[in-house]
């Protein structure tokens, strides 16, 4: 019983667009292409808890809006961009990335840059 409660006390700091696996973790974002600038915002509040929207001045053709928001991700969180992958909706403004790495090491870095920017 106390595992779960360490467990559970461990998912509930993690950010709502987080959720941890055994390689990694993933995020859920919304994307902007062609947008005026260049950013990431966290948005607290609403049903969800948060949510992560990418604005991205890249055109959403040829996979240029995925790789501008993969170099925007990884400068933003100092991860490399090799451990980036869309796992969903690639073609899509609603997007699923997995990040490879350690998931206790990532899911900190991530729940840092929200506390900073959130």
């Amino acid at each position: 019983m106390g595992i779960r409660l360490a467990s559970a006390h461990l998912a509930a700091a993690d950010p709502a667009f987080l959720r941890r696996t055994v390689q990694g973790v993933t995020i859920e974002l919304r994307v902007q292409p062609k947008a005026r600038r260049t950013a990431l915002e966290f948005s607290t509040g609403g049903s969800t808890g948060g949510a992560l929207k990418a604005a991205v001045t890249a055109p959403a053709e040829d996979g240029k809006a995925n790789a501008a928001v993969v170099a925007l991700l990884a400068a933003e969180w100092r991860l490399p961009r090799s451990a980036f992958d869309v796992l969903r909706g690639a073609a899509a403004r609603d997007k699923v990335f997995s990040i490879s790495g350690e998931p206790a090491a990532l899911a900190g870095r991530i729940a840092e840059w929200v506390r900073e920017h959130g």
